[in-house]
């Protein structure tokens, strides 16, 4: 963790519970990110009477296991056995918990030191206060399945039988603490189902979408069909007056989309009588602002851009112009992708109660502290005075670190105080009310020398902005490969104005920057007459570190020809062009989220369209695979969702500024019947663990155009693939 410095103190407060057992509660202000901003990691250890063990899950759970990846972490250093650990979930609370997003897959890189470190400390005083008892060293004692051991004397305690004096110690320095040897894990780097399997596979209600509460009311939350229209008059009296109807409310956003735009809210004691009376509904919206977006204007706007100078540099290193003009050969190819929604299995929902001049909300977030904002900002309320409790997540993406849903529960349920409030949105809502993956169109240029290297690269990289500024997941970074391994380059931008909020979708920029780079690479390996994978081991050259600016770490090319090693070999690379006729393979590399991975994806032509047989994956993700099972389903997740996109995934506006799609059928996502082998191995490294849920999906949609060119000699620059394409 190079960009942690960890402070000289903590502190532990540990206290009795009730009826003899021991609660530690572990604020450990650890570690100081770059910026001097601590890192504040608080979870609750309870050691009960009978030994077991409970320990506070901080995270929100998405399925990416972190529910289950901290307390094992915990359990670890504490030295436990796992069939003694109970896992709860806490509330969203940053001054007590420390932060608490689920995004960016940066929970791993950011908990992994001080999570063991709390677990660690409340081992280092239970055996302290053995020590104390037996009057002997502490360094002498040993700990196992919850209990301190002495060699020596043969004597044992257990954690349950030393929590009245371990109560009375002062609390270590963190400094002072001595983590396990990692040849000596017993859990850490276990396969360890997700504690919450047996309630799902049971029908357990555990998501935002089962929670109810007595006296309860839904409501359903009609807004503009074209986003950013504003509310003129709506029929509420009639609606008001059909059966079941409780309230019909107006709700007044502020005309951003994170707060919520402008809507009319039904609420009934069936979420049903409320939707069905949506229908009855009139409303006259004023979109007069924002109708005149669609997907069909960006496209023309995109290309007269294209044609002119770009409105700025991302990037210009050597001489562009002289390097071109010295090339043996040069290659071109324009790319493009559309916009993309989440289309998360569970649709958008929050409960909330507002009570005593403060609110109480349940709801699946992956960024409660943003929520909190929001919703304390909207109703004017100081935010100690927004309780937050997390739900399961059915499904984040990224989708769920907006929190617009939050603020509209918590908005009607401000009308109606001490009546609890249930809003949920319908799919066609959440399909047509997401903050979308932005669309992007990219003029690609390279230069080859004699010898067919890669001398000198150009994109002109056309997305959206707003004042000279790329919107929210538009940006394009400086240190985009081959940026960083050749002398000449230029990436300039330019920008075409929306009202299509944008947002995070998983692994965020790079599912795009992926898909445009790797397959414009493998056309330039091609010109040169060598292979992707040739093309790049050439350019990464000897291992050595890149810097990539700010806090974030180096790009390690060591750690990227590794994983490209890897793969070729796991996926017989060499004998690729013995396959059949309409079967090829394609080849892609990607650093993402602090995650090398290289993949290879093989394609069989059937019926006119690509039939994926196989992904081979191979990934770096650092030193330690903390929950192996989790890591597997985490990379074949990620393939299935990047393969989904590329084969079908798009959202498309019409000319009133309105979305196309409203449900599955018109934003598909890959069937279970089209889900392919994945056969995923990790490289591992001498570097701290870092997350999982990103980093292997962006290689894995140019290697499926790369294996398509290879089976059909076409090449797919515009996503989604489609049989015309093909033709």
């Amino acid at each position: 963790m190079s960009d942690m410095i960890l402070s000289r103190r903590g502190f532990i407060s540990a206290s009795l519970l009730a009826g003899g057992g021991l609660l530690f509660d572990l604020a450990m202000p650890v570690a100081r990110a770059a910026d001097g901003t601590p890192i504040i990691l608080t979870a609750f250890i309870r050691i009960l009477p009978d030994n077991r063990v409970i320990i506070g899950a901080k995270n929100a759970e998405i399925g990416q296991g972190a529910k289950t990846m901290l307390p094992m972490l915990i359990a670890e250093e504490l030295d436990v056995d796992w069939n003694q650990v109970t896992i709860e979930q806490t509330h969203a609370d940053a001054k007590i918990f420390g932060g608490q997003s689920a995004g960016g897959s940066r929970t791993t890189p950011r908990e992994w030191l001080p999570t063991r470190q709390a677990g660690a400390a409340a081992r280092a005083m239970l055996v302290a206060a053995a020590a104390a008892q037996w009057a002997v060293a502490p360094e002498s004692l040993r700990t196992a399945g919850g209990k301190v051991s002495d060699p020596a004397s043969g004597k044992s305690a257990t954690y349950a039988s030393l929590a009245a004096a371990a109560a009375k110690l002062p609390a270590p320095d963190p400094a002072t603490l001595t983590l396990k040897d990692p040849a000596t894990f017993r859990i850490i780097g276990q396969s360890v189902g997700g504690v919450d399997t047996p309630a799902i596979v049971a029908g357990k209600p555990l998501f935002g979408i089962d929670f109810k509460m007595p006296n309860m009311l839904y409501a359903v939350l009609e807004t503009c069909p074209a986003h950013g229209g504003t509310f003129k008059s709506a029929n509420l009296d009639a609606v008001k007056a059909l059966p079941g109807v409780a309230h019909i409310l107006t709700v007044k956003g502020d005309g951003t989309p994170e707060s919520g735009y402008d809507g009319v809210a039904i609420l009934s004691k069936s979420w049903w009588t409320a939707n069905q009376a949506r229908e009855t509904l009139k409303v006259d919206w004023d979109m007069s602002a924002v109708s005149s977006f669609s997907t069909q204007a960006y496209a023309a706007q995109a290309a007269e851009k294209r044609k002119g100078k770009a409105d700025g540099d991302i990037v210009r290193t050597g001489d562009i112009a002289t390097a071109f003009a010295a090339a043996a050969k040069t290659v071109s190819a324009d790319y493009d992708y559309p916009f993309l929604a989440h289309g998360t299995l569970e649709p958008q929902n929050c409960t909330a109660l507002f009570k005593d001049g403060g609110i109480e909300i349940w709801a699946p977030t992956q960024n409660p502290e943003g929520g909190r904002a929001l919703v304390a900002k909207a109703l004017g309320l100081p935010p100690e005075k927004v309780r937050i409790n997390f739900t399961r997540i059915g499904g984040g993406f990224g989708r769920r670190l907006m929190n617009d849903y939050m603020v509209q529960a918590a908005s009607i349920a401000a009308q109606l105080p001490g009546v609890p409030v249930k809003l949920l949105w319908t799919r066609q809502q959440d399909i047509q009310r997401d903050f979308y993956r932005p669309a992007g169109w990219h003029g690609f240029r390279a230069a080859l020398d004699k010898g067919g290297r890669l001398t000198a690269f150009h994109d002109h990289f056309i997305t959206f902005g707003k004042d000279g500024k790329p919107l929210r997941s538009a940006e394009m970074p400086a240190s985009e490969l081959p940026a960083g391994l050749i002398d000449h380059v230029l990436l300039e931008q330019s920008f075409l104005a929306t009202n299509m909020p944008t947002g995070w979708l998983r692994a965020p920029g790079s599912n795009a920057l992926a898909f445009v780079t790797q397959a414009f690479l493998d056309e330039v390996a091609q010109a040169a007459g060598k292979d992707l994978p040739t093309l790049m081991l050439e350019l990464l050259g000897d291992p050595r570190d890149l810097p990539r600016g700010g806090n974030a770490p180096p790009f390690v090319t060591g750690r990227a020809r590794a994983v490209i090693e890897k793969v070729v070999t796991m996926a017989g690379w060499a004998d690729r062009k013995a396959l059949p006729r309409g079967t090829g393979k394609g080849f892609a590399f990607y650093y993402s989220h602090s995650g090398y991975f290289a993949e290879v994806v093989e394609v069989a032509m059937i019926d006119g369209m690509p039939k994926v047989k196989t992904v081979w994956v191979a990934g770096d993700v650092g030193s330690q695979i903390i929950n192996p099972i989790n890591a597997l389903h985490q990379a074949q997740g990620s393939v299935i969702e990047g393969l989904g996109q590329a084969l079908s995934g798009q959202i498309i506006t019409q000319v009133d500024g309105a979305v196309e799609q409203a449900n599955y059928d018109t934003h598909p996502y890959l069937r279970i019947n089209d889900a392919p082998q994945i056969i995923v191995e990790f490289v591992k490294t001498a570097y701290p663990p870092t997350g999982l849920g990103e980093p292997a999906l962006p290689p894995v949609i140019p290697a499926l155009v790369n294996a398509i060119h290879a089976a059909t000699g076409k090449r797919i620059r515009t996503l989604p693939v489609t049989a015309e394409m093909l033709v």
